[in-house]
């Protein structure tokens, strides 16, 4: 077995060619194998075997540099640096991560997790080796699909005035997470059906060398093969730049790769090369569905079938139901996604109201302050956007939403905790980011019909609201409690003394949980739902003072910013007799691993907030 000779980084080298496409095989199955165990990000690594094989064998890691951008195509670096084993606890506690961390290996460059980052970090290494006086080479792979962020063609316009050595691979695959949109995607679409334009070239090259003439003919058509290149290939707006272009190139052919990287890292300026992938290549139900593979859950692998089967409905579908009736009712409401139709639960909207949807690709600026407009001019948008993903828009909701205190609604969904992505795709920053903004406010449902009533309260209110739920089975307990949405008020759920639990959102359960463990020792407790974090129902915290020892503000958010601060602030400033609990997130990143697991290990589970109450208890 091939693969079993590759035991550290550079290992690859002692590959002989022509076995290339035998280990690429070994690998797409290896990977097939794990990820169907762990799940994990299937389809973007099963495209992307054979180029970075290429990279592997064309440099010389650690020395030089691969910059991945997101990072979620990047197991098979990581089994080419020697981390096999790892795999066997792929995105689990405590094991490897899905993403690049320099932490894990000398030859993760750069930790990485969002869009459209790459270019940007690349050209810091650049200008840091060079004012260094090194000589190695950086590379930066980006998507198709991340180059509809902005931040790339910032940095593409900082990096087309270099005079060094600086490679981007462009691996286009014509999907992010669902298929991409937009004037970016055809342009690529046009520049990758331009391969008659490519033919023609070789064959004339071929044919003038074979006349008397011979290579003086063929060098006088080199001249020209600028305009030649203008006229059959639109735009050519790498080179425009000042990029030296390179492709298109067929991101399956390991040695022609390898040749392209080689004479890449020959050129005194930055040098784009546009490789050509299959997303999903290799193993035939991500081929056919490569959106579906993009964050595969364990899988069957003989059929792609996942191995557990969704019973309950979770947070996103009541969002896409709701979405749809209430585009329904009112024909002001537009939605507005960032690449992520499926992921948000607005394909049902965009299958119903195709007119009335927006996919602006992975561009979450660009969309909060179109958002903005649409409002201005009259409609009611909703912004869709993972929370993780919302923080890269904080400017513009801070300066083109709030500002104008225009109604935009912010469906955020998976926020709080999500798992295996780890530190960078954890909702946890928003409720703080997002209160630190003047004229937003700031919902979280307790259960699955809660969310149902809080996006028709906020179809009706006149300003900027977010709403965040978790991600995962939406909770359909306390279906008997269903009162009024009203802005700022929280609700009494079950009122007794002594302690007062001070849950939002997805905490409430938990809150719950929590009750009928100190009724079973004897122990009265409160339970409110908050609802609001901006504004928080400060009467009720001040109600709470009068019969109550202890208030417990429980939050699925960083301490710092958030709804148990305010608590503290309120309390303190008004000198209230209560003590405070406060149960948050500690103000940290928190890493990759089982949702269950990892709020054990934070302090916000069940059993560790028993834990910690019973503790204030016995101190007092």
């Amino acid at each position: 077995m091939l693969l079993e000779q590759i035991q550290q980084v550079n290992d690859i080298k002692k590959i002989n060619p022509k076995d290339y496409p035998l280990l690429a095989e070994e690998i797409r199955q290896f990977l097939i194998e794990k990820i169907s165990v762990t799940g994990g990000h299937l389809g973007s690594n099963l495209g992307a075997v054979e180029l970075t094989m290429a990279m592997h064998i064309a440099l010389n890691l650690p020395e030089d540099k691969i910059v991945w951008d997101v990072g979620h195509q990047s197991y098979t670096h990581k089994l080419l640096t020697g981390r096999r084993e790892g795999f066997d606890h792929l995105r689990k506690y405590g094991g490897m991560s899905g993403f690049p961390k320099r932490k894990e290996s000398d030859c993760d460059s750069f930790d990485t997790g969002h869009s459209s980052t790459s270019i940007s970090a690349g050209l810091g290494l650049v200008r840091a080796r060079d004012i260094q006086g090194k000589t190695n080479t950086v590379v930066s792979v980006i998507g198709d699909g991340a180059l509809t962020g902005g931040m790339a063609y910032e940095a593409l316009n900082n990096a087309a005035r270099m005079e060094t050595n600086f490679i981007i691979i462009l691996n286009d695959n014509n999907m992010s997470i669902s298929e991409n949109v937009g004037g970016v995607s055809k342009y690529l679409n046009n520049i990758r059906t331009s391969n008659a334009y490519l033919d023609i070239k070789d064959n004339i090259y071929d044919a003038l060398r074979n006349t008397r003439y011979g290579d003086g003919v063929v060098t006088g058509v080199r001249r020209a093969k600028n305009s030649l290149k203008q006229l059959v290939i639109p735009g050519m707006w790498f080179e425009d730049m000042g990029i030296t272009y390179l492709g298109p190139v067929d991101g399956h052919d390991v040695n022609g790769l390898v040749r392209v990287i080689r004479e890449a890292k020959r050129r005194k300026n930055c040098v784009l090369i546009h490789v050509l992938t299959q997303k999903g290549k290799g193993y035939a139900p991500a081929e056919k569905h490569p959106a579906r593979f993009h964050g595969a859950e364990p899988f069957d692998v003989a059929t792609g079938v996942p191995v557990k089967k969704k019973t309950k409905a979770n947070y996103t579908d009541i969002f896409s139901t709701v979405m749809v009736k209430l585009a329904a009712r009112h024909p002001d409401v537009v939605a507005i996604t960032a690449a992520m139709p499926d992921g948000t639960g607005l394909k049902r909207f965009r299958k119903a109201y195709p007119e009335r949807f927006f996919d602006v690709g992975i561009a979450e600026e660009h969309a909060v302050t179109f958002a903005a407009g649409l409002a201005v001019g009259g409609l009611h948008p909703v912004v869709a956007i993972y929370s993780s993903f919302l923080q890269r828009a904080y400017d513009q909701i801070l300066h083109d939403v709030c500002l104008q205190n225009v109604p935009v609604i912010f469906a955020i969904d998976r926020a709080g905790l999500v798992g295996s992505d780890g530190e960078t795709h954890q909702g946890i920053f928003d409720l703080s980011f997002l209160s630190s903004i003047p004229n937003m406010h700031i919902m979280a449902p307790k259960n699955k019909w809660e969310l149902s009533d809080m996006m028709k309260f906020a179809y009706d209110f006149k300003g900027p609201i977010a709403i965040r739920y978790p991600r995962g089975e939406a909770y359909d307990g306390l279906a008997d409690k269903r009162a009024d949405v009203e802005m700022g008020k929280s609700e009494m759920l079950f009122e007794e003394e002594k302690i007062a639990l001070f849950a939002v959102g997805s905490m409430v359960k938990t809150a719950v949980e929590v009750r009928e463990a100190l009724k079973e020792k004897g122990i009265s407790c409160t339970v409110v739902n908050a609802r609001f974090v901006k504004p928080i129902d400060e009467n009720m915290v001040r109600y709470l003072a009068k019969n109550h020892d202890l208030i417990v503000p429980m939050e699925e958010n960083v301490a710092s910013g958030g709804l148990s601060e305010k608590v503290i602030t309120l309390v303190e400033q008004e000198k209230l007799p209560i003590e405070v609990l406060p149960i948050t997130i500690p103000d940290e990143y928190v890493e990759h691993g089982n949702v269950d697991i990892l709020k054990q290990e934070i302090g916000i589970s069940t059993s560790a907030v028993l834990e910690k109450i019973e503790k204030e208890l016995e101190a007092k």
